[in-house]
């Protein structure tokens, strides 16, 4: 027997073609977004996000029900979008225009998704334990229509995120420089919030609704220890997302575990040995480059957004 028999035995597997592939799709989609989200101190937004789907997938259930088709939860991901959606642009409105502060916006919705996801979910017919593969992910639950949706999100991800990289970049560094600039610093800000949203909805199935953020973040993080600019950093945490997201679910095909925790598990895992190494790394000759960037405060290098 071959050692790499039991990899043939996974690749053939069409359970685990699809996963692998919505896996490396959502490793390269989810940092960039979260490259934006962590220049503006807002890491967590992704969680109130991912709370506001919950809601969206016992929506989704509740419709399915009504209208009976085949499988109860053939409505749970667009309910999630569209849950998704709705609290990103709630949450950007309360912190531009609302009297109450980011955070408790950002509370109020943690605490409201999970429970009017429970509470539809038991309206619906189902129970708590049906949500259980969108709050933690399951390979078993991604269909070939999962994966076109998985795609099509992900592009547009990819799309806004890199492709208005330049006007996102000043909002991020700089808002108040953005607007004399004359960019539309309110649409740009709704943009961010609602391609989050689709992040959150791209990332549900495999990763799971209260573990996307840490996909969004962690490899983030980890760039900001090895570059030294701003695109430097979206494209290593693009690389290690993608690294993470395949090699995590892949660990799941030879154990019996959960694939979003191992995805997270090892995404920090990389990050401890990157924080390890980075100093040994900074005292390399200058040949080398110097040290990375300064990324204490959480903010990405900004030596140059291009």
């Amino acid at each position: 027997m071959s050692l790499l028999d039991p990899v043939t035995t996974m690749l053939a597997s069409p359970l685990m073609q699809r996963g692998l592939i919505a896996a490396l799709l959502i490793g390269l989609a989810a940092p960039v977004m979260g490259t934006y989200l962590v220049q503006r101190r807002m890491a967590l937004l992704g969680d109130g996000i991912g709370h506001m789907a919950l809601t969206g997938v016992a929506m989704g259930w509740l419709a399915g029900a009504a209208a009976g088709p085949a499988s109860p939860d053939a409505l749970a991901v667009p309910g999630a979008i569209v849950a998704a959606v709705a609290g990103a642009v709630l949450i950007e409105l309360v912190r531009t225009r609302g009297k109450t502060s980011g955070d408790v916006a950002l509370a109020l919705l943690f605490y409201g998704g999970i429970a009017g996801g429970v509470l539809l979910i038991g309206v619906a017919g189902g129970t708590s334990a049906n949500l259980t593969g969108y709050l933690f992910g399951s390979i078993s639950t991604v269909t070939a229509a999962d994966v076109w949706l998985t795609a099509g999100l992900s592009a547009v991800v990819l799309g806004v995120g890199i492709g208005l990289r330049h006007a996102l970049f000043a909002l991020c560094h700089d808002e108040e420089s953005a607007r004399a600039a004359g960019l539309p610093v309110h649409a740009l800000n709704l943009l961010v919030a609602v391609v989050a949203a689709l992040t959150v909805s791209v990332s549900m199935r495999v990763v799971g609704v209260l573990l996307v953020s840490a996909v969004m973040v962690v490899p983030v993080a980890t760039a900001q220890l090895l570059t030294r600019s701003f695109a430097g950093t979206m494209g290593v945490a693009m690389g290690l997302g993608a690294l993470v997201c395949v090699a995590g679910l892949s660990i799941t095909w030879f154990h019996a575990l959960s694939p979003g925790a191992t995805i997270v598990v090892l995404a920090i895992g990389v990050y401890a040995l990157v924080a390890v190494a980075a100093p040994v790394l900074s005292a390399l000759p200058a040949r080398r480059g110097g040290p990375p960037g300064d990324v204490r405060g959480g903010r990405v290098p900004v030596r140059s957004e291009a």
